[in-house]
């Protein structure tokens, strides 16, 4: 059996930048062993894979050890392959997840999911994070999957070399860690060692938390955002209530085939 695949840089106006993303569109799905071999084969962050339903479209996103709940950038990239290489013209694509109904919105250049909005609870520092993190968080919030900490400066950021497998134990999925940005409103960094990801270049789920965070500090809903890891991204962020809107951009790196 030969499947098309496709590897896209999301949340980036250039290849090389932003976040890569395998995207296998498929007709009906395969079984689940099969997908996550496909995805440990490709070893990027993330491999989507979805299949047409009458409404739009069922979308499963997988690292290369796990299938996730929630992913940003893929679906960025799933958005874009529809868009620029399978012909779809509607002004809106639905996705079906396991987060329940998932948007994304072509506007001219950028593409913009709409996505839940993650609920933080402020918790205490847990030693495994602080040992992990090499700091002292300014505060550590606690979403549906992530640790959310706040540090006193972008340096700090910056400057972060963590201890992966230390973070790997935590009872999360992985530490998204912010500060206000220089020349945009906040910037971050991910880290997932649990999901096998020691570092993820830009993470779109990971503004689903940010955002709300942010509104409340800053007092206003539209942001400009900075993912700093090696390869960088660049998105655009507005708080709906319930739901969260996060724009990028998109480029196409590869189109081939796959045989299993």
């Amino acid at each position: 059996m030969k499947l098309k695949i496709f590897q896209v840089d999301a949340f980036t106006d250039h290849l090389f930048g932003g976040n890569p993303a395998a995207v296998c569109p498929l007709q009906e799905w395969l079984p689940a062993e099969k997908m996550q071999q496909i995805a440990m084969e490709n070893n990027l962050s993330e491999t989507a894979f979805f299949v047409p339903v009458d409404d739009g479209y069922e979308l499963k996103w997988f690292t290369p050890v796990t299938e996730v709940k929630l992913c940003g950038h893929a679906t960025l990239a799933s958005g874009h392959v529809l868009y620029h290489h399978l012909g779809y013209v509607k002004p809106a694509i639905r996705f079906h997840s396991k987060s329940g109904l998932l948007g994304v919105e072509k506007n001219g250049e950028w593409l913009t999911l709409n996505f839940p909005t993650d609920h933080l609870n402020s918790v205490e520092v847990p030693e495994l994070l602080r040992k992990g993190l090499y700091i002292e968080p300014a505060e550590v919030w606690k979403g549906f999957e992530n640790y959310l900490v706040v540090l006193k400066s972008a340096e700090e950021v910056y400057q972060l070399k963590p201890d992966f497998r230390m973070l790997q134990q935590l009872d999360s999925l992985g530490v998204i860690v912010t500060a206000r940005g220089n020349d945009v409103d906040f910037i971050s960094r991910f880290f997932a060692p649990g999901a096998g990801i020691d570092e993820d270049p830009v993470t779109g789920s990971a503004h689903t938390s940010l955002t709300p965070y942010w509104a409340a500090k800053m007092n206003k809903t539209e942001f400009t955002a900075r993912q700093v890891s090696t390869r960088e991204g660049y998105l655009k962020c507005k708080l709906l209530g319930e739901r969260v809107e996060i724009s990028g951009k998109a480029v196409t790196y590869l189109e081939g085939e796959i045989a299993i």
